[in-house]
């Protein structure tokens, strides 16, 4: 032992322990350095809130942030539930780092927010700072957005509305679980699925009995999938004489009880690993109810159409945070006497990756704006409410999709670097096929498309109305839209998944060909519609501008010259 450490003092050239060609960390960086996401914002009505996410990027870039996102995972919730006394208590207990996190999104408007807020844009936005700040970690977006989502529900209620809704919308961050009118905010999570049935909800067995007190009922039954049981209340679906309907469900009651909400276990799920997930008992559990007996699938279809709007905006986030892991690495990387980044193939692959990050965020922002306008009651005549409509479910069912190829490409990026859990790429690659499961799988979003299609007309042509409007512009894009409408006529069961995948390109492209530089539009309609592609990211054609696309999507990533 002593004569190696005396080699070693004597011939540096023996440590075994010096590193060299290691990227640094990445943190702190700015998440909103992203222009397609900047432009978005200003396009779709919410240029006065930049210096806000700005502010927010940059937070959410910062090493204290992104230690936060690290600890909430490496420390996962657990479920107690009696108290050291023996009384039932159902409680989920969270990291600090969790508190941290969720504390921030409130307080910066990611929950309810929007709908107190008069500005136009306001939805937007809340999207966009989504897409920044959920560069820390993804778990936490589940309640702010079903916090979110539950406002719009409550309000088929006035009665309810008036007494939540200033809670619900408001910026405090509260995790005590006590009677919701004596804290300073609150936040809501949703029960629907249940074991027998899972997306199709209409077999749902939980039964609602009601009451001698008008709108009050009590539920029996089992949840088989519901997040985020720390929230303070629940909408949930149960059958009541009238069938199928929607009611509220608070933790603890208005005389300081608690509701019987009895968490059997928390699920053990492949990511989403800060976030708790669980199976909650009904029995005896007070609820009121939401919206009129029979009609729960119409009254929560609004709390649908929002948490929908949020997978698409957290998948194109888990795409542009994995992007700029990828793109860190690249720069500071070198293998066989270059940099990663100068080397041709990988600034393909990073190229091509950049493509569908912006085709992603510029959807997303696209999808906030439709929704900004409808719920405002702005859309005149109703246009935006059937793009809404329509894109939100296509939005869901391709972007979602995209998500978990895109983050296992980029995490190849990195190569064995990417692969431990210490680069925080696997817990993003866990994350994302969850974004295509939640709120109904891929069938479920495809059918949902066709079932738009079919029963309500207007929302074709809205989708027809929005490509229209770059017609002319790219010949590929012009054939691909022909190509559509023939696909359109078909209207074949089997075939939906098809049909909405080209929904899906067609309406990125063309909102890349309005709003895009020519390298990125090209690069896009070439490959995605023109067939000058591959099976695998990396595979654009030789004649793509892979400086313009990098120096657009990366602006720090440029290559040797």
């Amino acid at each position: 032992m002593a004569s190696t450490l005396a080699q070693e003092q004597q011939h540096p050239g023996y440590a075994t322990h010096d590193v060299t060609n290691q990227p640094p960390p990445p943190a702190p960086y700015d998440a909103s350095e992203d222009t397609a996401l900047l432009e978005g914002l200003r396009r779709e009505g919410a240029a006065w809130a930049e210096e806000d996410i700005r502010r927010l990027g940059r937070r959410a870039g910062s090493a204290e942030a992104q230690e936060w996102g690290e600890q909430a995972n490496r420390h996962e919730p657990e479920l107690r539930t009696h108290d050291r006394y023996g009384h039932r208590v159902d409680e989920v207990e969270f990291h600090p780092s969790w508190h941290h996190l969720m504390r921030v999104a409130v307080a910066e408007g990611l929950a309810g927010a929007p709908w107190a807020d008069e500005r136009p844009g306001a939805h937007v936005a809340r999207t966009a700072g989504g897409l920044v700040w959920g560069h820390t970690e993804a778990g936490h977006g589940c309640p702010t957005s079903m916090t979110y989502a539950a406002v719009p529900v409550l309000r088929r209620q006035p009665e309810l509305a008036k007494v939540y809704e200033p809670l619900l919308t408001g910026r405090e961050y509260d995790p005590e679980l006590r009677v919701p009118t004596e804290k300073r905010g609150l936040l809501a999570g949703m029960g629907m699925t249940e074991k027998q049935g899972g997306s199709d909800v209409r077999t749902n067995t939980t039964t609602a009995t009601p009451t001698a007190e008008p709108g009050v009922y009590t539920l029996r039954g089992h949840k088989w999938f519901t997040s985020a049981p720390m929230c303070d209340v629940f909408l949930v679906l149960a059958q009541a004489p009238g069938g199928l309907s929607c009611f509220l469900v608070p933790r603890v009651l208005p005389d300081g009880s608690r509701n019987t909400f009895r968490i059997q276990r928390l699920k053990d799920k492949l990511g989403n690993r800060s976030n708790a997930s669980c199976e909650p008992e009904f029995d005896g559990t007070v609820a009121w109810l939401v919206g009129p007996e029979g009609r729960g699938v119409k009254t929560i279809i609004e709390m649908v159409n929002c948490t929908r709007l949020d997978c698409v905006m957290s998948s194109a986030t888990l795409m542009r945070k994995t992007l700029v892991e990828a793109g860190h690495h690249v720069r500071h990387r070198s293998a066989f006497g270059a940099r990663l980044l100068d080397q041709p193939l990988m600034r393909n692959v990073l190229a091509d990756l950049a493509l569908e990050s912006e085709a992603a965020t510029t959807l997303t922002l696209r999808l906030a704006g439709a929704a900004d306008r409808a719920v405002r009651g702005t859309d005149a005549d109703g246009a935006e409410t059937a793009f809404r409509r329509i894109a939100t479910a296509v939005g869901k069912y391709w972007v979602t999709k995209r998500g978990p190829a895109f983050t296992a490409e980029a995490l190849e990026c990195l190569g064995g670097n990417g692969y431990v859990e210490e680069s925080g790429m696997p817990r993003h690659y866990r994350e994302a096929p969850l974004l295509s499961i939640w709120e109904g799988s891929g069938n479920v979003n495809a059918l949902d498309v066709l079932r738009a299609l079919s029963r309500e007309p207007g929302t074709a042509d809205a989708l027809f109305a929005e490509l229209a409007l770059a017609q002319g512009a790219d010949a590929r894009l012009d054939t691909a839209v022909i190509r559509l409408k023939g696909l359109l006529a078909t209207g074949s069961e089997s075939a939906a998944r098809r049909l909405v995948e080209l929904m899906a390109l067609t309406l990125q492209a063309s909102l890349l060909v309005r709003h895009a530089p020519a390298a990125m539009a090209d690069a896009f309609c070439a490959s995605r519609l023109g067939g000058d592609w591959g099976h695998a990211f990396g595979t654009l054609p030789d004649g793509a501008d892979l400086d313009g696309i990098l120096g657009r999507a990366l602006p720090g990533v440029t290559a040797a010259r």
